[in-house]
């Protein structure tokens, strides 16, 4: 496939579907070919609102699409353990949507069905590949600020609550972790390694879900991230990488692109890399990047790492008595 476009498809037609399928738009390594939903009517609406030629009014067909190369997992939190390994059973290239799954024994069957298939498999981060986060981290391995000591990254939104919304059932994973507080964490390990231990508090909410919460992770040399989350709670949506020489501001909202503040010996400097599309186009373009490569796994969300990010947040809601009714 080194010369030729992957041919997307999208298991699931939500928002975040209709996000991913208006980044697609502006990739030119990928095609949107098809959608599936668990209705001919949504996947033909959906088609209809994205020009897609092929509709399938399940999973299953999709999967069993022979024009299909690679599938967007764009369901729920808790499907996504039963969607990914449908996608790879099937032979096709995944792409998850974050969270790659509600727990780490869910994760850890996942990265192993992709290995034992030796399909390509990526947890969809989408904001580790856009090139405000990328510049970012390629200053820090340049030495631009010296010897990283912390992170400061939050994602918190205030929205009202509403006991049938998705984000504040328990039986779909709500709660402000798993759906933001994954983005200032998986910063944080994309610049200082995997974690090693990790504590804080949340507040639980009426529903039983995590409304709020800050917590603290240790990385490799005693390196620490200091990150805020919450669905009832706005933060500032910024995040600072603290060096021994300067640092670097990734300005709000820092999570879809935005500009980089450059702190060190004493001058300022504003960096503003450009961004074509929504930035979903860019995670689609690293898993063309790979298949064309021949790799089943992307060095920059591995497999190994996403394990490790979700066995964080386990310890995380460990702390904090907080479980799925699924689990």
């Amino acid at each position: 496939m080194m010369n030729q476009k992957v041919r997307w498809g999208i298991l699931g037609a939500g928002r975040i579907a209709g996000q991913f399928a208006r980044g697609l738009a502006a990739c030119e390594s990928g095609v949107l070919t098809a959608i599936g939903s668990r209705s001919q009517a949504k996947a033909d609406a959906f088609g209809d609102e994205h020009g897609i030629p092929r509709r399938h009014g399940s999973y299953e067909a999709l999967v069993a699409d022979g024009d299909v190369d690679a599938i967007y997992v764009a369901t729920p939190h808790p499907m996504h353990h039963p969607n990914a390994l449908l996608v790879l059973r099937a032979g096709k290239a995944l792409l998850c949507e974050k969270p790659f799954t509600v727990n780490a024994s869910q994760a850890r069957e996942v990265v192993a069905a992709a290995r034992r298939a030796g399909v390509f498999c990526m947890e969809a981060m989408w904001s580790r590949f856009l090139p405000s986060v990328r510049q970012a981290a390629d200053l820090v391995r340049q030495g631009a600020i010296g010897e990283v000591r912390m992170i400061q990254a939050d994602f918190g939104f205030r929205t009202a609550v509403d006991p049938e919304g998705r984000l504040f059932r328990p039986e779909l994973a709500g709660g402000g972790l798993l759906d933001v507080g994954i983005y200032p964490l998986s910063l944080a390990a994309m610049i200082l390694g995997r974690p090693q231990a990790a504590t804080g508090f949340a507040q639980l909410g009426s529903t039983g879900v995590d409304e709020q919460a800050a917590f603290v992770v240790k990385f490799p040399g005693d390196t620490l991230a200091l990150c805020a989350t919450g669905v009832r709670t706005a933060t500032p949506h910024e995040a600072t990488i603290l060096g021994a020489d300067g640092q670097i501001r990734l300005t709000s909202p820092w999570w879809k692109g935005s500009s980089l503040i450059v702190s060190r010996g004493g001058t300022v400097e504003t960096l503003k890399p450009e961004i074509v599309g929504n930035g979903y186009n860019y995670q689609a373009d690293e898993v063309a990047r790979c298949i064309a490569a021949g790799r089943t796994e992307s060095d920059v969300m591995p497999l190994d790492e996403t394990v490790a990010l979700i066995e964080t947040m386990d310890q995380l809601r460990a702390q904090w008595h907080l479980r799925y009714p699924m689990e």
